[in-house]
């Protein structure tokens, strides 16, 4: 596949992705040396004439986008099909481009976040807990239909956000409990926790984790690790970053937009352990 071709993240704010970095890699793994990979701040207003646009320049053709927030929902009536796994939390992170001029949304986060944690030997467990109650941990409980036998409980602030997982849960086939957030370090005896807090709030647990830890998944990457993810391996436990989870799901966009598979998930994740080394110089 040699033609040339268009990619690009929209987002807002945009200006730290990562994404132009891991995508940028595997074109030059994958020898695809005129395909382009751009970062554009885009806002729910301005999503519905960025997409009327596309084409216009008489550049290369697009192949796709990877939508970060406030995008992700904003961008469904926008769309000519969404996938199942991305309708099934309303939620789409990739739109691809196809040969009819059709507009596809997908989202690899779910499946990237599986590949991730498979990685690190987390196949399955009987129960799990979630900190947080955004966009993000419905797509962690999407994940955890895939790999979780028993009951998740999610720690949250509010009995609005506790009604919400629940009702995530019962969509989603999950038996899920709340719990107040004050009681969030009880999370820490579940086999697996999966931490998709802002940076900063899970930050005066870090003190309470036990022993003998389980698995965490921080969602978090930049800064890393995280105070909470360096007392987990501190104790023992193994750790699933947030870059793990940026380049499983972005490893599934480039096999979406380009059509080949697999993608260099190696020398993607360099790439990106790089570029946030040289943030942190």
């Amino acid at each position: 596949m040699s033609e040339n071709r268009r990619a690009a993240v929209l987002g807002s704010p945009i200006a730290h992705s990562l994404s132009p970095v891991l995508h940028r890699a595997a074109y030059r793994e994958l020898g695809l040396d005129g395909w382009v990979y751009d970062r554009f701040e885009v806002d729910e207003a301005a999503l519905p004439g960025f997409l009327a646009r596309l084409g216009e320049d008489g550049g290369p053709a697009w192949a796709g986008l990877s939508l970060t927030m406030p995008l992700k929902r904003a961008v469904i009536p926008l769309l000519d099909r969404v996938s199942e796994t991305a309708a099934s939390v309303e939620a789409v992170n990739t739109v691809v481009f196809t040969g009819d001029g059709h507009r596809v949304g997908d989202n690899t986060d779910i499946p990237g976040m599986a590949a991730a944690l498979r990685e690190r030997g987390v196949e399955r467990v009987e129960r799990a807990a979630v900190l947080g109650a955004g966009a993000t941990a419905s797509s962690a409980l999407a994940a955890l239909a895939l790999i979780c036998d028993g009951e998740v409980t999610a720690y949250v602030r509010s009995q609005e956000r506790a009604a919400e997982m629940r009702q995530w849960g019962e969509r989603l086939g999950v038996a899920v409990r709340t719990a107040d957030w004050s009681g969030a370090a009880t999370a820490f005896d579940a086999p697996l926790v999966i931490a998709t807090t802002p940076a900063g709030t899970t930050d005066a647990l870090a003190g309470s984790v036990p022993d003998r830890p389980g698995a965490l998944f921080d969602v978090l990457y930049d800064p890393w690790p995280t105070p909470l993810a360096a007392a987990w391996s501190a104790h023992g436990g193994a750790v699933v970053g947030g870059l793990d989870l940026l380049v499983h799901q972005a490893v599934l966009q480039v096999e979406l937009m380009t059509g080949r598979a697999p993608a260099p998930l190696a020398a993607m994740r360099a790439a990106g352990e790089a570029a946030l080394a040289a943030r942190g110089r």
